[in-house]
């Protein structure tokens, strides 16, 4: 029996901002409604019932030197020397991203040429076909790219593929919006690349689904709450609540999908590394899951967790994530050969994705 083509992860690398930005530093802001009407509740009580519910406590903002193609960069040259992978050997660059690059100066979004393209030469390479491209597709975008690089991968067709996710949500979000208050910057990249193996070993299955009909605006761009506001940006918009409702209907279901898809049962994951949204939608989301599995009890330290300190960076949260652990940066959790882990992201389209990935 011969062996067949898997796409493992070589190497990870991550860029974290330097700008830590706490929940405090929003007391003098002033927040108002989706109608436009000013929220009569002091600050500090709204940012106490936002910590509550997202369990945010801070979050970190680039300087205003960086923009986004900057910072993914970071994460991609850190990738790269940790697998210690020569740049030029890269068949493609995947980047997820959802606003180009948005300078502090200048709130408009700039993706001409593309973000892949501007990573590429930052990184000097000279090599002509390794092809760079974006891929826009809300938080599960980074999730997104490595699912198209195994498809490449798993081909014939790629043998070393990068895939960054990097984002500037502090440049998008509405000052005025308790909802923003969730958002934050950073980078992660993962270097895949391909082996020959008798038995599964790396990217096991994956499952994404787009659903519009009725949940295609639960995220988009729109004016500032305030209606007083001065200037014409274009801000991040979130229907809190049905989104929440959303993703507990569908994730825990599309998790599911993927595990039975690799003929993987839940009791065999080691961890779960979820799109770090919002924490106590995260834990409702494991709750549902482990509730689709007669008589199966959640572990402990089965969900790492980093949003209470980074907040939700969109397509960074899961590289970030994984980096993290893999490098010790992340106690107690660690990850060992053999072991069987699921990624899961939720976000803007609306869209959906999971992996199930076991360490070689």
């Amino acid at each position: 029996m011969g062996n067949n083509i898997y796409s493992i992860i070589e190497g990870t690398g991550t860029y974290i901002p330097t700008r830590v930005v706490k929940n405090e530093d929003f007391l003098n802001h002033d927040f108002f409604d989706e109608k436009g009407v000013r929220i009569d509740k002091d600050s500090s009580e709204i940012i106490e019932k936002f910590q509550q519910i997202t369990q945010i406590e801070e979050r970190r903002y680039v300087t205003d030197d960086l923009v986004t193609s900057d910072i993914g960069f970071f994460a991609a040259e850190d990738a790269l020397k940790s697998s210690s992978t020569d740049k030029e050997d890269l068949d493609y660059i995947i980047v997820a991203h959802n606003f180009g690059d948005v300078k502090a100066d200048n709130k408009k979004s700039d993706l001409v040429p593309s973000l892949a393209a501007r990573i590429k030469h930052k990184l000097g390479i000279k090599n002509p076909n390794t092809v760079a491209y974006d891929l826009p597709f809300g938080c599960p975008g980074w999730l997104q790219g490595v699912i198209q690089a195994d498809y490449y991968i798993k081909s014939g067709d790629a043998k070393k593929i990068l895939v960054v996710g990097s984002e500037t949500l502090s440049r998008v979000c509405d000052p005025h919006d308790r909802d923003s208050m969730i958002y934050s910057d950073g980078a992660g990249a993962v270097l895949l690349g391909a082996t020959e193996s008798e038995t599964p070993v790396g990217i096991m299955a994956h499952k994404t689904r787009t659903d519009t009909l009725d949940e295609v605006h639960m995220l988009n761009m729109g004016a500032s709450d305030n209606p007083n506001y001065i200037g014409d940006e274009l801000f991040l918009k979130m229907r809190g609540r049905k989104l929440y409702q959303y993703a507990l209907n569908s994730v825990p279901q599309a998790i599911k999908d993927c595990l039975e898809k690799s003929n993987t049962h839940l009791s065999k994951i080691k961890s779960i590394l979820i799109h770090q949204a919002n924490g106590k939608m995260d834990e409702a989301i494991l709750k549902r899951l482990y509730a689709l599995y007669e008589k199966l009890e959640i572990p402990s330290n089965i969900m790492p967790m980093t949003i209470s300190w980074l907040g939700n960076s969109s397509v960074a949260t899961l590289p970030t994530l994984l980096d993290l652990i893999l490098k010790g940066n992340l106690n107690p959790y660690k990850l060992n050969q053999d072991d069987t882990v699921i990624f899961a992201s939720v976000g803007a389209g609306m869209n959906i994705n999971a992996l199930v990935y076991k360490f070689k």
